[in-house]
């Protein structure tokens, strides 16, 4: 069990993990997973943690097929600027290591944005908290247990 399991199954809500071979020479963790779970990558997605300027860490929740817009999501946050977060402040604030963040169950809870392409399916997979496993659940259930806010955040 991860912490992202573990909150799904405290919440109550309809939730099914799906686990896969992770192969360590994968470019993209998130288009892995797509292709292994024979998945549509709009379907997959990705667990950015970003670093707002001055110094705030968020979460934005993506399509794997997509590229994360740091202007839109700046602006949607309420900040000047947006970068990726340094891996080492990401996995002290989230507690899971790189290519397993899921937005579920983090340390440390940060204020996150799910890219509204999610509420286009009935569940989207995200990280489960480990390589080569995924939490499928319902957008809403995922914005919920997150506390998140729906937003165009892809280009």
């Amino acid at each position: 069990m991860t912490p992202a399991i573990d909150l799904a199954k405290q919440a109550g809500i309809e939730h099914r993990v799906h686990q896969y071979s992770h192969d360590s020479g994968s470019a993209s963790y998130g288009a892995e997973a797509a292709e292994k779970l024979s998945l549509p990558p709009q379907q997959v997605f990705k667990t950015l943690v970003v670093q707002l300027e001055p110094a705030e860490l968020v979460v934005a929740v993506i399509p794997v097929c997509t590229q994360l817009n740091m202007k839109r999501l700046a602006k949607v946050a309420g900040a000047k600027k947006a970068a990726m977060a340094d891996p080492g402040a990401v996995q002290r604030s989230s507690g899971y290591i790189m290519g397993g963040v899921s937005p579920l169950g983090q340390k440390k809870a940060l204020r996150t944005f799910i890219d509204d392409s999610a509420n286009g399916f009935i569940t989207v997979f995200v990280s489960a908290g480990r390589r080569g496993l995924e939490i499928e659940l319902s957008s809403a259930d995922l914005s919920r247990l997150t506390d998140a806010v729906f937003a165009g955040l892809s280009s």
